[in-house]
């Protein structure tokens, strides 16, 4: 069980029998009365989605799910491939299911995968991954504007948009949770 306080983006709750990834959550805190968290989950089994109103203090059923650190291998037409630090233990994940993370994956790099029943549900993503600008247009001199921003495309092909000074080679760090930059990370 877990209390509605403690749900965070990432856990799994047990509803109507199934289990449900919480993709989005919100406290709101009113004047009078308890506090409550919205939460919004998406159905692991079916994709479909619930939205649910839960005071802090209420406690609802969790998931029993496992961690596991894995490195990520590479990826085919269908799948991610990753293999278990601990055990060696090979897991395929359907592309198709975790569309949303193929940007942050990174060849080698380690990722906690969330399993239930035998299942990877989840790919834990870091909240800021560094990445190298593969491709980078110039600007002139004079082109700039307060704040002025320019697209780039990362090595895994996410677009993010970076102040004018930024080049091509050079590594950023981007907060994945708004795919914004951050800053330059000098290596």
């Amino acid at each position: 069980m877990i209390r509605g306080g403690d749900i965070v983006k990432g856990s799994c709750l047990l509803q109507k029998g199934q289990p449900y990834l919480v993709v989005e959550r919100e406290f709101h805190n009113p004047g009078k009365g308890t506090a409550i968290a919205r939460v919004k989950m998406k159905s692991i089994k079916d994709g479909s989605v619930l939205t649910m109103t839960i005071p802090t203090q209420q406690e609802v059923e969790d998931a029993q799910v496992d961690i596991h650190v894995c490195q990520y291998q590479y990826a085919d037409q269908d799948n991610y491939h990753f293999m278990d630090n601990e055990t060696y233990d090979q897991h395929e994940v359907p592309a198709a299911d975790m569309d949303d993370k193929k940007y942050y994956l990174k060849d080698g790099e380690n990722y906690e995968l969330t399993i239930w029943e035998g299942k990877v549900i989840d790919i834990k993503i870091p909240y800021k991954v560094v990445f190298t600008v593969a491709e980078s247009e110039n600007y002139i001199k004079g082109d700039t504007v307060s704040g002025a921003t320019k697209p780039i495309t990362t090595e895994t092909g996410l677009t993010v948009r970076v102040p004018l000074f930024i080049k091509q080679g050079e590594k950023i760090l981007v907060n994945t949770e708004t795919n914004e930059y951050v800053e330059r990370v000098n290596s």
